[in-house]
């Protein structure tokens, strides 16, 4: 098996690893910490966070450069842009330490309605959390450039294996009494050492070398040319949710905080489970934008992937529309009820631009990065902004509500892009996307109202009643809903298709 098909199923284990483990540990977490340090712990981690925008997408700078000099065995202009790189990165770090204690110092006036002993907690996690991040950022460049040498498995099988790692000693440091804080030591130690094996394989393994034989101003400039727009992304990927922390930080108790972070929590989980089934056909779908594949051809391929990706979400959507809501009061407990509202509604305004996760491939292939950016940045800021004003008043599901605003203007805005300049059509999408599924899911939602009577309350109960929804779900949709391309993908399994 190749590096990268090897890389692949890396990937997927580390997100079903991830999510499940998630599911697994969080209420062990809250019940050690308790709900207002909990809710320290992700507001501090989430703000401190948003600093690593200041990577400005030189990760993914790197492994472009580094591929496509290991592609003409130019070692000299390799080894001129590593140690370049890490020049930035050096500036870079020296930036986020500086920003780092510029919040410290705010700490106390910003989150007012800590405790005292909250707000100790906060500060000296903020410390170890600036050294963690810079450090890390850096240290990220190892494994891009292990990624630019097509070298797959090392950095995703360290990663998993630090993963595992990490939720023992966890579990360990949380039963011996530790608090918030030794978990971010944790982290930290553990990116550190990371950090280090990472480094060993470039030097060791790859024979990577860093050394700087001229020093050009234009060639920065030609890396940040590339780097900008990936930077204003991952702008935009915290502005989409992560922002409403940093809002919600200023006048919202600990334990809102943690309800905040649960809710995020589920709807990232959602948006995983369906990239890792779509990203098993987006490499033969960026093949067919390359050949110049006609708008009809690949509205036909969009609306392949997208069904399968649908019919995964209606299937888990529907679920948390009928159960969610008894899965959060027994995995978190009833004061977190207002966090299965917020993923929820992440996860309805998710579904359909999820389902359309091959545009990003189209515009990625025509160099339309930059338009799709701008949108979601302003939009998505604004989206922040209406949510701090009617936080003020109705709290998480204020800030929630604002961001789900802006992001569905977005959508809205891309969707008219892709269907005037890309040519997509966007009608016979949705209608083929919606043919036969939709029915069938209403039937299916109607039928698990009924199986919700069956008395009880645990988690025996909760099982019996996803059980019996799978099952109803996957008879009608498969028997009724699917097209013979789908049943026959489904029973071959999605990895035949993936070779085709």
């Amino acid at each position: 098996m190749s590096q990268l098909k090897k890389g692949a199923l890396l990937n997927y284990v580390t997100i079903i690893l991830t999510n499940i483990v998630g599911i697994v540990l969080t209420p062990f977490i809250i019940s050690k910490l308790g709900n207002s340090e909990f809710g320290v712990y992700m507001a501090i981690g989430a703000l401190v966070g948003t600093i690593s925008v200041l990577d400005f997408g030189l990760n993914n700078t790197i492994i472009r450069f580094v591929a496509k000099y290991q592609a003409e065995k130019n070692r000299k202009e390799e080894e001129n842009f590593l140690a370049t790189v890490m020049i930035i990165y050096f500036v870079i770090s020296i930036l986020v330490i500086l920003l780092g204690f510029l919040f410290y110092g705010y700490i106390d006036d910003y989150f007012d309605l800590m405790t005292n002993e909250e707000v100790e907690i906060a500060k000296k996690m903020t410390l170890i959390l600036i050294f963690n991040l810079a450090i890390k950022l850096p240290g990220g460049a190892f494994t891009a450039i292990c990624l630019g040498y097509e070298q797959y498995v090392f950095p995703k099988f360290i990663n998993i294996i630090r993963y595992i790692l990490r939720v023992g000693l966890v579990i360990c440091v949380l039963l011996m009494g530790g608090r918030s804080i030794s978990l971010v030591i944790l982290d930290t130690v553990l990116n550190l050492l990371i950090i280090i094996f990472s480094a060993v394989f470039v030097f060791k393994k790859l024979k990577a070398r860093f050394k700087l034989h001229s020093f050009s101003k234009t060639f920065i400039k030609q890396i940040f040319n590339y780097s900008v727009w990936i930077f204003i992304y991952s702008i935009v990927a915290q502005f989409q949710w992560q922002t409403g922390h940093i809002v919600l930080g200023g006048f919202s108790k600990p334990e809102v905080l943690a309800i905040y972070a649960v809710g995020l929590m589920l709807g990232s989980y959602y948006g995983a489970f369906s990239s890792a089934v779509t990203s098993v056909f987006l490499p033969r779908a960026t093949q067919m934008v390359v050949a110049n594949a006609s708008t009809k051809e690949l509205t036909g391929m969009m609306i392949k992937i997208g069904r399968i990706s649908f019919i995964i979400l209606i299937y888990i959507l529907g679920a948390f529309i009928l159960y969610g809501r008894q899965f959060v009061f027994l995995w978190v407990g009833e004061s977190y009820s207002d966090s299965w509202i917020i993923a929820l509604l992440i996860m309805i305004v998710y579904t359909i631009p999820l389902t359309q996760g091959f545009t990003g491939s189209i515009i990625e292939a025509k160099n339309k990065v930059a338009f799709k950016a701008i949108i979601y940045l302003v939009f998505m800021s604004m989206g922040t902004l209406l949510g701090y004003f009617l936080a003020i008043k109705h709290g998480v599901m204020g800030m929630i509500t604002g961001s789900i605003v802006g992001w569905l203007i977005a959508q809205n805005v891309m969707n008219v892009y892709y269907y005037r300049v890309l040519k997509l059509n966007l009608l016979r999408f949705f209608k083929e996307l919606f043919q036969k599924t939709i029915i069938i899911q209403f039937i299916v939602i109607g039928i698990g109202l009924g199986i919700n009577f069956i008395p009880g309350e645990g988690w025996l109960n909760f099982i019996i009643k996803c059980f019996l929804y799978t099952i109803v779900f996957g008879i009608l949709m498969f028997r009724f809903g699917m097209t013979p391309y789908e049943k026959q993908l489904f029973t071959d399994g999605l990895s035949k298709f993936s070779k085709k």
